[in-house]
């Protein structure tokens, strides 16, 4: 069973459809919610769905060991972050080579980088005059949005569109394809 951690800073929702898609999955189980946020949604979620939750403390994460103690004794094989706002260390990213994944609204290279994130994003791609935003699936390395891209899927910008509603649209994306190319990372023979 390969187990999994989701690291989310916010209401969750690329948590919660993560969590459906493998609710009962034979070989890939969502073991442990990670948080930075006290009250955020994400937590609820972990609640209700009966998943243990871990709660980062800055000092520790950047300047300890990453957590990667508690990661390796929850059982941790694969870490995805859904909408987690910290930089992940170079301990964390050396304990899980290849091994750590991240969404990012825009399509990489464009629009990413150390505050670009949420509603940021979709305000730089709306003033720019762009005409198709997207998602990006991407592996983690120790730069903002750098890693391996793995998957990117795009939307068309119309005229009318404001940043709110190409979040909705961005989110439709995350949520129908975000589930499923982690399956699939997962069930490379090679991975990592």
């Amino acid at each position: 069973m390969q187990q999994i951690a989701i690291f989310a800073s916010g209401a969750g929702s690329n948590a919660r459809q993560i969590i459906r898609h493998f609710r009962n999955h034979p070989t890939v189980r969502i073991s442990l919610i990670v948080c930075n946020k006290p009250g955020a949604g994400v937590l609820q979620i972990a609640e209700d769905e009966k998943i243990p939750t871990l709660m980062l403390e800055k000092d520790p994460f950047f300047r300890g060991d990453g957590y990667v103690g508690s990661l390796r004794k929850a059982g941790i094989d694969f870490i995805v972050l859904a909408g987690f706002l910290w930089k992940i260390p170079d301990t964390l990213i050396k304990a899980y080579p290849g091994k750590i994944v991240n969404i990012h609204p825009a399509l990489l290279p464009k629009y990413g980088g150390k505050g670009m994130y949420g509603a940021h994003v979709h305000e730089s791609v709306i003033a720019a005059g762009e005409k198709e935003s997207g998602i990006t699936i991407h592996f983690v390395d120790e730069y903002y949005d750098h890693g391996q891209p793995i998957f990117q899927s795009a939307v068309s910008i119309e005229p009318t569109d404001t940043p709110e509603t190409l979040a909705a649209k961005i989110h439709l994306l995350e949520h129908k394809y975000y589930p499923v190319v982690i399956e699939e990372i997962l069930n490379k023979p090679n991975k990592g």
